[in-house]
């Protein structure tokens, strides 16, 4: 970490712990779900409504967030946020109400969502141009550590009785240690500037950068802010300084992330396999821990190297890996037939449909943990298989409704009939598909964002883009299931294809080159273009 200082690495470290409970609230409910929707007898549509709470609470906080950072500092929105998360959690501990439970994981939104966007904005804003790439990542790597952690604890608790409080308080020790610890560390230096503190951001940047004198960069953040400091909420859609076509940019972008598809494949990732003859639920289950593995796996690079070979080149990269693997994945669809069916409309009896409540949750929440697509690209794996054996059993009957989609109880896929060949090469474009989405529009998307707008409004820009992210994933998990029924999975492939293919064009079009730019010298070049 040549030229970046213990000390800055540190403070990035501690503010992307947000990532880390990000991820962990995301991966989180599909595992909890099927604990509660028996010990509640939560119906469908109940289940929908929890985990929609927390897109919802995430929708409303990107809305009203930007004000909040904007206004109070970056530092400060991270210790509310993870505070709130700390509160969310003890809301939904001593109680087994439904009720209840929206309301805690509405408060968790607010504050993952929060999080989110503070934690991007400050660790741009302490790191050093040569460095901010790879400490922004970190936030991104955190999110699928998250996401990862969550599966492994939705295993390990499965069993457990009341296993679900233990894998929603795990996050309290952990948020309130981050609340506690942000507070010793400094305001973001730009933001001290903003609310004229020149002293206070001396000092600030001379304890980040471990000089003597900071004076020449506390200069060029000066006259930047000094030129940004009048912006109001409206500038962001007025073309002065090119600030609409910025915007444009990270609305798109933003856009890109959700569209192409990443939240639902993946939530399908153990049905597909399973219909395409991985037989046993610990096959299906693997191969779905093997994605979230890929995740971090795949992540891991893309910090790493994102300042020596730029964000733009990552995501020209991952968008066109991805477009292979989705032609593939697609291709390879259409030879095997899987079919999908919406499990709570098919007609069951009363009995069944008891057992069956598991499955929806993990249908929304996959959209969900989309949100993150773009930012931690949940991952939708299935986690029927990791349960007690008898829940992995309605497990196995949920899967055969879902991939068989003949009767409820339904005939099984005569998945001896799938070519060996075919079964791994779904796997393994699947697995592709990931990779790139970790290496391009998951990570460099929010580092982009957090670059391409001016200090004096980068909160509430930020915030803007977020609600559009929040926004879009809430529709297409709404609408993911439908769509599938209609046009089958192989069609929804192909059209994941082509938005793939858009947003190539996209960013090597209109996404600049910013390694090794200061925040300073990318607001003014994107101001003139």
């Amino acid at each position: 970490l040549s030229g970046c200082g213990t000390f800055t690495f540190l403070s990035s470290v501690v503010a992307a712990i947000s990532g880390l409970l990000m991820g962990y609230e995301l991966g989180l409910i599909s595992g909890a779900l099927l604990q509660m929707s028996s010990i509640l007898a939560l119906s469908c549509k109940e289940q929908e409504i929890i985990v929609s709470s927390l897109l919802f609470g995430a929708l409303f906080a990107s809305l009203t967030g930007g004000f909040l950072i904007d206004r109070f500092g970056r530092r400060l929105a991270i210790i509310i946020a993870s505070s709130l998360l700390v509160l969310g959690s003890l809301i939904l501990l001593p109680y087994e109400s439904y009720g209840i439970l929206i309301v805690g994981r509405i408060v968790i939104g607010i504050s993952i969502s929060l999080s989110s966007i503070a934690t991007c904005v400050y660790i741009a804003e302490i790191a050093p141009q040569h460095r901010r790439g790879l400490l922004v990542s970190l936030n991104e790597l955190m999110i699928v550590t998250g996401i990862l952690f969550a599966y492994i604890s939705n295993y390990a608790f499965a069993s457990i009785t009341h296993g679900w409080k233990y894998m929603f308080g795990l996050v309290i020790p952990l948020g309130a240690l981050q609340a506690i610890a942000m507070y010793f560390l400094p305001p973001s230096p730009r933001f001290l500037v903003m609310k004229n503190n020149d002293e206070a951001a001396r000092r600030v940047l001379e304890k980040l950068r471990e000089t003597s004198d900071a004076t020449k960069e506390l200069t060029v953040i000066k006259s930047s802010l000094k030129d940004e400091h009048q912006y109001s909420f409206l500038d962001l859609f007025r073309s002065k300084n090119n600030m609409r076509a910025r915007m444009l940019v990270g609305l798109t972008l933003v856009f890109f992330v959700q569209t192409t598809g990443q939240p639902n494949i993946l939530f399908y990732a153990s049905t597909v396999l399973k219909s395409v003859g991985f037989q046993s639920n610990e096959a299906a289950s693997l191969a779905s821990t093997g994605v979230g593995v890929v995740k971090v796996v795949s992540t891991v690079p893309a910090t790493v190297f994102v300042d020596q070979v730029g964000s733009k080149t990552f995501l020209c990269i991952g968008s066109s890996v991805m477009v292979v693997s989705l032609v593939t994945m697609g291709l390879v669809n259409r030879n095997i037939n899987v079919n999908f069916t919406n499990v709570c409309r098919s007609q069951s009896p009363e009995d069944f449909f008891l057992q069956r409540t598991g499955n929806l949750t993990s249908v929304t929440n996959g959209s969900l943990k989309d949100f993150f697509a773009s930012m931690a690209s949940p991952e939708r794996l299935s986690f029927d298989a990791q349960r007690s054996p008898d829940v992995a059993r309605t497990g196995e009957l949920n899967r055969t409704a879902l991939a068989g989609g003949q009767s409820t109880m339904g005939s099984h896929m005569e998945s001896e009939e799938v070519p060996v060949v075919l079964k791994w090469l779904l796997l393994a474009s699947l697995l592709v598909y990931v990779a790139a989405f970790s290496i391009g529009l998951g990570p460099m998307s929010w580092l982009v964002l957090s670059e391409i707008f001016p200090g004096g409004i980068r909160g509430r820009a930020m915030a803007l883009t977020s609600s559009m992210n929040w926004g879009i994933n809430l529709l297409i998990s709404l609408t993911f299931l439908t769509v599938t029924e209609l046009i089958g999975l192989s069609w929804v492939c192909f059209i994941y294809t082509i938005m793939s293919l858009a947003s190539l064009a996209f960013v090597i079009v209109f996404i600049p080159e910013t390694k090794g730019c200061s925040l300073e010298q990318i607001s003014v070049e994107l101001a003139k273009q």
